[in-house]
């Protein structure tokens, strides 16, 4: 893999990790609070959704890839299934278990991990989520493949991730809104608009919900599909280890 984009660049790979690290460790306090007023509060609603899909049951173990600050974990752990939260930026991390002992939630499992080389044993989880996480892995073909290892025969794998719209007419309002509105908000909530503008273009480059069904299916999984939101603005894939 000689070049990775980052962005709009294409850049080597080392060099993507080091500067997607830069990014959330710049916007680790703030990153829920960006998330509220990018999306108008709807993130809220489709990660609930999102955790509906998955259907996690007391007794099961799941790895929440990319799960920093928690939101994700939060909502699987009411469950009662037993959830490891793993995430690569270490200053994510620290916010979600901040977030965690503030709502008194102590039966979480947190670690440093790389998507793209996990340091779990094969077949150790009964399901593996990412939330807007995937599309800032460096090899996404890396982690799809890890995700699967990890999980035991009859493991379910979930992915949440903004993608591209098809409704008629939205896509060019929601590019605008994204290119121009976006990076406004980072500058004056969270004082970094350069990162914000980083994480518009990650999404843009992203591939369409067809294409990255395809990469799933090409790492192992089988009966693959995906579930469009807001006219496939985020889409929820999924799979199955058989």
């Amino acid at each position: 893999m000689d070049k990775v984009s980052f962005g709009y660049e294409d850049v080597p790979p080392e060099e993507k990790t080091r500067r997607v690290g830069g990014v959330f460790s710049s916007v680790a306090s703030q990153y829920d609070l960006m998330n509220d007023l990018m999306s108008a509060g709807m993130h809220r609603h489709w990660k609930s959704q999102f955790v509906r899909r998955l259907r996690p049951r007391s007794g099961e173990t799941i790895l929440d890839m990319a799960g920093g600050t928690g939101d994700i974990a939060f909502r699987i752990a009411e469950s009662g299934a037993q959830v490891t939260v793993a995430d690569i930026n270490a200053e994510m991390l620290e916010v979600g278990r901040e977030r965690a002992a503030r709502r008194g939630i102590d039966d979480l499992l947190w670690a440093q991990e790389n998507a793209e080389a996990l340091t779990f044993p094969d077949q150790t989880f009964d399901a593996y989520t990412i939330a807007f996480g995937i599309r800032n892995v460096t090899d996404i073909a890396a982690a799809l493949e890890e995700a699967h290892r990890v999980l035991r025969i009859g493991g379910r794998f979930f992915c949440l991730e903004f993608s591209t719209p098809t409704w008629p007419g939205f896509k060019e309002l929601y590019d605008r809104y994204s290119e121009t509105v976006v990076p406004k908000i980072g500058k004056f909530v969270a004082k970094d608009e350069a990162s914000y503008r980083y994480l518009v273009e990650s999404i843009r480059r992203f591939p369409a919900m067809d294409e990255f069904k395809a990469m799933i299916t090409a790492s192992g999984f089988a009966r693959v599909s995906v579930e469009p939101i807001l006219g496939g603005a985020v889409a929820i894939h999924s799979g199955w280890k058989i």
